[in-house]
């Protein structure tokens, strides 16, 4: 049984995501003023830890990360709201951030710690719209199979907050933002929809990705989308000119080092991507496709190997079943290499939950769709009503991990004997 050495993978690749070592090799220069710390995302509590424990002199500030996924700090508030839908208390917390870096000056540092969540856990309405419809345009844009880097940009157009906006309350504070990047192509722009980052898109494409994706926004959003207020830092706005940007940790990382530890087993890896996006239930039949070709003909890869791939799938919502983009994509790859032996495989989000369940994801070889119609489940069913969680609980295959204290999107593993 290959399940053990899949999930020692992933939690090696979770494992060299973690903030503590990655922040502490990081830290922006002191300044003479003060240090203000701010910050969101699933693993942003995790981040603060690390630089409070790292950082020798004054410092204050407040974090928001999704419930659950707190940390204890000394000098740095961490508050916990929802995910993926946003709540009062990332509301507030958003508002008490922008509070913490208005008024700063010259002589101060802004420490922005940046992961993947923190567009929904940072909500801040631009002038004339509510929380109300900010959780609105989050539910449309979850269900519309849009991805990330489609999502972000339409919810950077909506937010007093997102898309650099804070990063200009700041100045002339200079602005150093730390990043775990969970987006594909690790644009850190894109990773919590930018809050202390220009954003390269216009609001002419956010448009037109709402029609692409066919996203109903509320009406007040829709006017805000046609006009032209609320408009977002340039890429060069001079206010913007002096801060600093690092990504600290990513899926490529991971998945390298995953790659390494395959082959101290004695496999072969293979990187597909670190940036893969998509229906996840099509990018599973890309991937069985190959599993399926190496299985049966022994190439592109030669056996046995393992294809390694991230990024950040989609699901557009056409049941009322339970389950993340993780367990959808094992669901409709358990269906394409059903009765294909040798092939083992395992899909997860690396904060360890994948959509609202309690999993990080699922294991899948080529007995699983057996298995699901043993136990009373029709695996077309399953997929057709989003409900890969229910199929993979009723035979005991999900990876449940609990919150992994960071985030670098999707981790893919697919084993072939």
């Amino acid at each position: 049984m290959d399940r053990p050495l899949l999930e020692e993978l992933f939690r090696h690749a979770i494992a060299m995501a973690q903030p503590g070592l990655a922040v502490k090799v990081n830290l922006p220069p002191k300044p003479a003023g003060k240090t203000i710390v701010i910050g969101a995302g699933k693993a942003s509590a995790q981040m603060a830890r690390a630089f409070e424990q790292a950082w020798d002199g004054p410092l204050s500030g407040l974090v928001v990360t999704r419930y659950g996924y707190g940390e204890r700090c000394e000098r740095i508030e961490i508050v916990e709201a929802a995910h993926p839908v946003p709540d009062e208390s990332g509301f507030l917390a958003a508002r008490r951030i922008m509070e913490k870096v208005s008024g700063l000056g010259h002589d101060d540092l802004v420490v922005a710690l940046i992961s993947g969540g923190g567009s929904a856990l940072l909500p801040a309405p631009a002038p004339g719209l509510t929380l109300d419809d900010e959780q609105l345009i989050n539910r449309a844009l979850l269900a519309s199979g849009a991805p990330i880097s489609a999502m972000n940009l339409i919810r950077s157009q909506f937010s007093a907050i997102k898309g650099g906006r804070l990063a200009a309350m700041a100045s002339p504070a200079r602005v150093a933002t730390l990043v775990v990047s969970d987006v594909p192509g690790d644009d850190p722009a894109i990773v919590a929809s930018g809050p202390t980052m220009a954003i390269s898109g216009t609001r002419a494409l956010a448009r037109k990705y709402v029609g692409l994706y066919g996203v109903i926004l509320p009406a007040a959003a829709q006017r805000l989308l046609d006009g032209d207020t609320n408009p977002a830092p340039a890429l060069d706005d001079p206010r913007l000119a002096a801060n600093t940007v690092r990504i600290i940790a990513s899926a490529a990382l991971s998945l390298s080092s995953a790659a390494d530890m395959a082959r101290q087993h004695g496999l072969e890896a293979a990187i597909l991507s670190d940036s893969i996006e998509g229906e996840a239930r099509d990018v599973a039949q890309v991937h069985a496709a190959i599993a399926r070709e190496i299985a049966q003909r022994n190439q592109p890869f030669r056996k046995p190997v393992v294809l390694l791939s991230g990024g950040e799938t989609t699901v557009t919502l056409r049941g009322n079943g339970r389950g993340g983009r993780n367990a959808e994509f094992v669901l409709a790859l358990a269906i394409a290499i059903d009765g294909v032996e040798g092939i083992t495989a395992l899909a997860g989000d690396t904060d360890g939950i994948d959509g609202t369940q309690d999993n990080a994801g699922a294991f899948v070889d080529g007995q699983t769709a057996t298995r699901m119609r043993k136990a009373g489940i029709d695996p077309l069913t399953a997929l057709g009503n989003n409900d890969a969680y229910s199929a993979f609980a009723a035979i005991g295959d999900l990876l449940i991990t609990g919150p992994t204290g960071t985030n670098v999107n999707d981790f893919r593993a697919i084993i072939i004997r």
